[in-house]
């Protein structure tokens, strides 16, 4: 499994959302696409799709932008996953072919693959990620001393 790169940009996006949540004020998508390498367009299109599932809220006018919807301990990785992706893991072939038991039990294997890395991104939060990196940050800094 790999996430794909919408997915990537689009935590990216939001990680960095989550780290201004407190401020209040809304992020241009070009603040964001220059602090995380993200194209602007690419990003315009995420946004939109990410208003449009409810995890983040948008501001018009000369001080507008984007902003969380929610605070960033309440939006789950899996959330944005889902909203991105579906992340719907069942398989179209059942109708083309007839099932048979070796692949009715790679099936069920698949599936519960997908059903552990959907729990653990249920478990995971934008603000849980922001600690991730902020810890890192600071083992790195620690590593040059």
């Amino acid at each position: 499994m790999e996430i794909s790169c919408k997915s990537e940009y689009a935590i990216l996006a939001l990680l960095e959302m989550a780290t201004h949540y407190q401020s209040g004020e809304p992020m241009q998508i070009r603040q964001i696409a220059a602090q995380q390498n993200i194209p602007d367009r690419y990003l315009e299109q995420l946004l939109a799709t990410l208003r449009r599932g409810g995890i983040i809220k948008s501001q018009r006018g000369s001080k507008g932008g984007y902003l969380l919807a929610r605070e960033p301990r309440r939006i789950s990785i899996f959330e944005v996953l889902e909203c991105l992706e579906g992340l719907d893991v069942r398989t179209d072939q059942d109708d083309i072919k007839p099932r048979t038991v070796d692949s009715f039990v790679v099936e069920e294997i698949w599936q519960e693959a997908c059903q552990a890395a959907n729990s653990v991104f249920q478990n995971y939060t934008l603000q849980d990620l922001c600690e991730k990196r902020d810890s890192r940050r600071q083992l790195d800094i620690m590593y040059y001393i």
